[in-house]
């Protein structure tokens, strides 16, 4: 079914006054709607004008969403911002929206925590399972050494 201009802008309007959404959804959801060419452009156009759509606050809301609900290390952010297109510009912005003593403070919760589940093993293989576990979080590993000797 092909949508008219002014009902594809609509259903967008409240596609992304929902949550917050990368250019890459938006465009995506344009496609599933059969819009194309200069519609397609027209409506990217009319959302970001009426500031519906900004990459820089959707990257920003999505670092910190991660973070603070998921406990996603900066790496991880970093490749899923990637994966949506965005600039380099936005991701750097997004990742000064994480507090660096908050960062580290988590970091140290995600070790005790693991180190608890991983308590019947020795300590080399406790300290190697809880590396590849952060790792997989996205944390850094230089951050992680630093803690875990601690």
């Amino acid at each position: 079914m092909n949508y008219s201009k002014e009902i594809a802008l609509n259903k967008l309007k409240h596609y992304c006054a929902y949550q917050d959404r990368s250019h890459k959804e938006v465009r995506t959801k344009l496609l599933q709607l059969k819009v194309y060419g200069e519609d397609l452009e027209e409506i990217m156009n009319e959302l970001i004008k009426e500031k519906y759509l900004d990459e820089l606050r959707y990257a920003c809301s999505f670092a910190r969403g991660k973070f603070r609900m998921k406990k996603w290390g900066r790496n991880k952010i970093i490749q899923h911002l990637k994966i949506q297109d965005i600039s380099d510009y936005c991701m750097r912005k997004a990742m000064e929206e994480i507090d660096q003593q908050e960062y580290l403070d988590v970091l140290k919760q995600l070790i005790s925590k693991k180190k608890e589940d991983y308590a019947e093993e020795n300590t080399y293989l406790q300290n190697q399972k809880v590396i590849k576990y952060l790792v997989s979080r996205g944390y850094e590993m230089h951050h992680i050494l630093d803690l875990i000797k601690e």
